[in-house]
């Protein structure tokens, strides 16, 4: 018996492509923070974003940092802000939202907070997507 070897080629996922999302802020942050928040939408699923952050040396590394986990949607989005809690948790239909959260260091100093959701909805609440949504807080300038 013989065996033929074949080159295998590793496909190394490409980095996420983020489109800003600012129509979201009004949606899921107060309005006295908006100018502290970055929010930018990707098609491609956490997991995937999850394993990029975990190879750069900017991300915190702290015990549960980065770690996906099922949310309820309000849980997810926080109660801050104005959206309708109603047609969000009916938009989730009794679904969590996996939800990863972490730190971006500067010098070992924290200066953003970040929040990836997947699935994300609409800005008008009508349908979720399943890429992932980024909502950065700036912590420091």
């Amino acid at each position: 018996m013989t065996l033929s070897t074949t080159a295998v080629a590793w496909r190394t996922p490409a980095p996420a492509r983020w489109r800003a999302a600012p129509e979201y802020l009004a949606r899921f942050v107060p309005l006295n923070h908006r100018q502290s928040y970055d929010i930018a939408v990707t098609p491609q699923a956490l997991d995937e974003v999850v394993a990029e952050i975990a190879a750069d040396p900017n991300a915190a590394q702290t015990p549960g940092a980065w770690q996906p986990r099922n949310e309820s949607p309000s849980d997810a989005f926080g109660i801050a802000a104005e959206y309708n809690r109603w047609q969000l948790a009916r938009l989730y239909g009794g679904r969590s939202a996996r939800v990863a959260r972490g730190a971006r260091l500067d010098r070992g100093r924290v200066i953003e907070s970040w929040t990836l959701i997947s699935p994300y909805p609409s800005a008008d609440l009508g349908t979720l997507h399943p890429g992932t949504m980024r909502l950065i807080l700036t912590v420091a300038p």
